[in-house]
């Protein structure tokens, strides 16, 4: 019998997993039979032992495409963000791509348990796929590439199979199951949302056709998903800040005066900031509001209506130090009313990408031929196209430029007419001129050989995959900008330090320049482009072989050896303009390039302890060890240990502990020294108040004071500068351990099966990157600041502001992560139809880390983006040829508010001299899906229609609180929630 082709209980398992929505367990396939084991060697995931299908020790989840039908999802992305293993953690998606660097913008990928994409492995029919994506941080599979059209179902172990798998293994296994068999299709799949954006169309074929001596899959496929804009969806287009009172519970957001709604605080622009030194000049007085520093705006009236609501702006006109402005300037957001007026919501903002506007198109084949009755030849071919385009709109500024007359105290200008006093300035203009656009090529080769030597099945392969992408990225070129720093005259006549152009001078303090309209001379002196390339390439040989070694009392012993050889390398190639560090204001890099080796023995031995005595149906131990060796980072052996004991009466307890190795990734060891521009809020800054209000401890002030930075140290305004770097020579691997325990109950009298399985993993040595926030707040935080390793991987600058920040990757940081996984199924065949229903349920007992290893160990369970509780319930009809399904998808509630309280030794928020109260929870959120499936059947056309976010359930709101919540306008931004709303979606499928 051929190993490939489908025999009885081959197809027993194939009807099994495509007809459910969900499944206890892969190889909960049949009871035993003294005879299966001899008539049938099947693959199954979670070991490399070709078996009989039956129980194994490893909880796997399969969850069939068909769900993604009939719940409105369209892509594999969707669907795996859906299940509850996934959804307990924030997941990279389309949306939240633009805000991340691992992958570059579009790129979908799954962190099973929220422990990283570099720590779930994804295969593709059992065998490696490789990492796609842009930028100097690829490492994970980029979802996009595989359509749901060609995908069967997808298979999830749920617990560390390093030992079997390879050491990207650590949270679990992603298992895409392809379609085969004979029938072909035609799919039209459509989804429109009730407001406008956010569409999806995808058109797809497959053809599938069994020969005499083989058989062969064609699958082409076309998707566009339409752009998201912030403006298509009031609640992420206004930030409120969303505070309340303490006592009336009221809200105490500052209302603009001009449209009579809460102020939209999001990004201030187009504003001039104002540093004031009139102290130091004519009778020591100042006319601007909280002078002597740079919390004040000035902003020019375009409506002109800000007369009717503050008073003018006037100086003493014997004091030479004061601020004297061009008519039609007011100082703003200096005080609660004034705060109002504060322009803080341009319409450029409106037409920024929220979920980015996406083409893919895909063809995969695959195929084998039955070389002789006991080899087969298989071979698999993927190519992938994704486009993807997000627009954006960013602020920039002149860091200081002076006034006419600087009264004596600073210098003079020539660039500033109309206005004089003792002040710098800094202007806030805003630009459209943001965006990018990235094309990834991607392709994969498979062939392989599999076949039987007697009792004994062999499998060898070999997979090759290169993923080629650009980025192009609409820039601001940084030798225009820091021209014009600290000048007091024109600079033409001068050219540019690094494009070698003339200079021309920018009018920094005229109104419409502020606001965004720029001539064509100004915006190519200014603007500029550039398209950056990066190449993954990944090859890995396998083989294994796999029967049975020898016969004990309570059966065969099976054994399966394997060696695996993998080679990965990556060319990250920036664009010019970055490669010569002429871009301001974003990230920029050098080359980053780097590949490893890594080889790989293992082996699995399935040994049958007991059968049919009394409690104990049947008793198997499982063992599984591997050797790697990595060319970067060393070597190790891991190795899993697995207990499958059937009770009786259908009652089985399963159990494993195992161990991991993940050697670093390639970008964690060669990313070349990215520069980025984070914010970062100094401890130190006016460090003198803030111990008064309780914002920073006693120990913070201390610091800041030894340091010998004064109370009332205001930094500049702007952004920061950091660097990250990869840590070659510096990095070993991770290892950790990964531990299950689980009760399946699957009894014969009913139709009712369960699983409950415990789950703990432990990873040490974690390869992190820390933020700029968390190695300034961790050097001024220190009870040993005087030799705090942190405190050396900044500076302060001439201004006293914090530069210069490093952020290698290091290992340092722990994570734990254990809870319960639940899954429930029933069926039942009545005169009125089949009613079926499943539901998954997983509690986050502990998700937590520690940073670094003199720190505490900080549990985000229950944190926003990390919900303890998180369920997926189907329920399900079916009569003749009509299916009707409801699905509904639960994100329990989180919260951020015991963090802050940590942090901030109170619960409220000084807003405007006032404590307020925050929101920093959300609650339980339910999603509803509705859809109807009619299979006209003598037509061979299948309709699916129905409803997603049946109530149109938005994201919950949180407020303002920097650092503690991620939010877009006011709502919570993490990819657990909708962002597109109630939505109609139509599937229709020919088959023929």
């Amino acid at each position: 019998m051929k190993i490939s082709r489908l025999s009885p209980l081959a197809l027993a398992v194939s009807s099994l997993l495509t007809s459910t929505a969900f499944s206890v367990a892969a190889q909960e396939v049949e009871k035993d039979s003294p005879t299966a084991e001899r008539t049938e060697r099947i693959s199954v995931l979670g070991s490399r032992i070709r078996s009989d299908g039956l129980d194994k020790a490893s909880p796997v989840e399969v969850i069939s495409a068909d769900v993604a039908i009939g719940q409105g999802l369209s892509t594999l992305g969707d669907l795996l963000r859906n299940s509850t293993v996934a959804a307990g953690a924030n997941q990279i998606t389309s949306a939240t791509s633009t805000s991340i660097s691992e992958g570059g913008i579009g790129v979908e990928t799954v962190s099973l348990r929220g422990l990283g994409a570099n720590r779930t492995l994804v295969l593709l029919n059992g065998r490696r796929i490789g990492p796609a994506g842009t930028r100097g941080s690829v490492s994970a599979f980029d979802l996009n590439i595989m359509p749901l059209a060609a995908v069967d179902r997808v298979e999830i172990l749920k617990d560390g199979a390093s030992s079997l798998y390879g050491s990207d293994a650590v949270a679990g296994v992603v298992n895409i199951i392809t379609k085969k068999g004979d029938e072909s299709t035609l799919n039209v799949n459509m989804s429109k949302p009730q407001d406008d954006g956010g569409e999806t169309l995808r058109l797809s074929g497959s053809i599938g056709r069994t020969f005499s001596k083989g058989s062969v899959r064609l699958v082409a496929d076309y998707r566009k998903d339409s752009e998201l804009q912030r403006g298509d969806r009031d609640f992420f287009d206004c930030a409120e800040n969303y505070y309340f009172d303490t006592v009336t519970g009221e809200r105490k957001d500052v209302i603009d005066p001009r449209t009579g709604s809460y102020h939209c605080n999001d990004l201030p622009a187009g504003h001039v900031w104002v540093y004031d030194y009139a102290q130091y000049g004519g009778d020591g007085t100042t006319n601007v509001p909280n002078g002597g520093g740079a919390s004040t705006l000035l902003q020019y009236d375009y409506d002109g209506n800000l007369a009717q609501y503050l008073p003018p702006f006037t100086a003493d006109p014997s004091n030479p130090a004061h601020l004297r402005v061009p008519a039609g300037w007011y100082p703003v957001n200096y005080s609660r009313e004034t705060a109002g007026l504060t322009n803080s919501s341009h319409p450029f903002q409106s037409l920024s990408t929220l979920v980015p506007e996406r083409e893919t198109q895909t063809a995969f084949a695959q195929g084998e031929y039955w070389l002789t009755d006991d080899v087969t030849l298989y071979a698999e071919a993927l190519f992938n196209r994704r486009e993807t385009i997000s627009n954006g709109y960013r602020q920039f500024w002149n860091l200081f430029h002076y006034t006419n007359d600087g009264a004596g105290v600073l210098p003079d200008s020539t660039l500033s007419p109309g206005w004089t006093g003792a002040q710098g300035l800094s202007s806030t203009p805003i630009t459209d001129h943001d965006g990018d656009k990235i094309t990834v090529d991607y392709r994969r080769f498979v062939v392989g050989a599999e076949g039987s030597l007697g009792d004994w099945s062999w499998d060898m392969n070999f997979q090759t995959s290169r993923s080629d992408g650009d980025y192009y990225s609409k820039l601001i070129f940084n030798d225009a900008i820091r021209s014009q720093e600290f000048i007091t005259e024109s600079c033409v006549g001068t050219n540019l330090s690094v494009r070698d152009i003339p200079c021309i001078d920018l009018p920094w303090l005229d109104p419409d320049f502020l606001n965004g309209q720029y001539t064509s001379e100004q915006r190519a002196f200014m603007f500029g482009d550039e398209t950056g390339n990066t190449v993954y390439k990944q090859h890995t040989f396998e083989a294994v072989i796999s029967g049975d070694l020898f016969e004990l009392p309570a059966g065969i012993a099976g054994m399966a050896f394997g060696m695996q050889h993998q080679r990965d390398e990556i060319l990250d190639t920036p664009g010019a303009v970055t490669l010569a560090r002429n871009t301001w204001g974003t990230s920029s890099a050098g080359i980053t390039a780097g590949k490893s080796t890594t080889k790989a023995v293992f082996t699995e031995l399935q040994l049958p302890l007991l059968r049919e005595l009394p409690a104990v149906e049947r008793l198997d131990l499982e063992l599984s060890a591997r050797y790697t060796d990595v060319s970067t980072s060393g070597n190790d052996t891991t190795y899993k240990v697995g207990l499958n004991w059937d009770i009786a009466g259908g009652l089985r307890l399963r159990a494993s502990q195992g161990t991991s190795f993940r050697s670093p990734a390639l970008y964690e060891l060669y990313l070349n020294d990215q520069v980025s521009f984070p914010r970062v809020a100094d401890p130190c800054a006016n460090w003198g108040t803030s111990l008064a209000n309780g914002g920073i401890s006693q120990l913070t002030a201390d610091n800041c004071a030894a340091e010998g930075i004064a109370p009332d140290f205001r930094p500049p305004a702007t952004s920061n500068t950091a660097v990250s770097g990869g840590g070659l020579g510096e990095l070993v691997a991770e290892t950790s351990t990964a531990r299950t325990v689980g009760l399946v109950y699957t009894p014969e009298w009913t139709n009712f099966s369960m699983s409950v399985d415990y789950f703990d993993i432990e990873i040490k040595g974690e390869v992190t990157q820390l933020t700029a926030a968390q190695v300034v707040t961790g050097c001024y935080s220190s009870t040993e600041f005087s030799t705090e390793p942190l405190c050396n991987l900044f500076e302060r600058n001439d201004l006293g502001q914090v530069d210069n920040i490093r952020l290698d990757y290091l290992n340092i940081a722990s994570q734990f992560n254990r809870g319960f996984d639940f899954i429930f199924n029933y069926n039942k065949d009545t005169e009125y139809g089949q009613f079926f229903a499943s539901y998954n349920h997983t509690i986050q007992i502990e998700a937590a880390e520690r940073l670094l290893p003199t720190s505490p160990v900080e549990n985000e369970a229950g944190r926003l983006g990390r919900p303890r509780h998180v369920g997926n319930l189907f329920l399900g009809w079916t009569m003749n040829d009509l299916t009707i399904n409801w699905t509904t998808r639960m994100v329990g509630k989180a919260s951020e508010m015991d963090k802050y309280i940590a942090d901030n030794n109170k619960n409220t928020v000084t807003y405007w001299e006032e404590q307020v109260d925050l929101d920093l929870s959300t609650p339980s959120v339910f999603y509803h899906s509705l859809s109807a499936t009619y299979n006209f059947s003598d037509s061979g056309v299948t309709l699916t229609t129905g409803v997603s976010n049946l109530f149109d359930k938005e994201p919950p709101k949180l407020s303002r609180a920097t650092n503690y919540t991620d939010r877009v306008g006011t709502s919570a931004f993490y990819s657990q929630y909708d962002f597109i709303g109630r939505r109609l979606f139509v599937d229709i499928t020919y088959s023929f």
